[in-house]
């Protein structure tokens, strides 16, 4: 999977985000049984996140791509850190939405890394 794909699907998951947990904040937050605080959170960081993503993939520049890396790799500390400050009302469903969800973002942060140094390749071969 080549940079640019991955960061459609990271702009696509990351609008998932939003239509979930904005547009049914308190629907979601039942389901997966985190407060209805943290789901809305998620949904606010996740707008630029999305912007930022398309816009990379568009047209990719090392120093913003350096950040959507740190903002995956920040995201997926802190969902570990949700699951394990929320374990106990997590719904079973929560459980394989938070971990599984992190684990998606890490492997686009994974994708997105290599991406990077591939555009610090290119330049310095230039």
């Amino acid at each position: 999977m080549n940079l640019r794909n991955t960061l459609l699907l990271d702009a696509g998951s990351a609008a998932l985000f939003v239509v979930l947990c904005l547009g049914m904040t308190a629907r979601f937050a039942g389901i997966t049984g985190l407060p209805e605080t943290v789901v809305a959170i998620a949904g606010w960081i996740c707008v630029p996140s999305a912007l930022l993503f398309l816009w990379q993939a568009l047209a990719p520049s090392r120093p913003l791509l350096a950040m959507v890396v740190a903002g995956n790799s920040a995201w997926v500390l802190a969902s570990v850190a949700i699951w394990l400050a929320y374990f106990g009302q997590i719904t079973p469903l929560g459980h394989t939405f938070v971990i599984g969800q992190a684990l998606a973002v890490a492997f686009f942060t994974l994708m997105e890394w290599r991406g990077l140094k591939s555009l610090r390749s290119a330049a310095a071969a230039v």
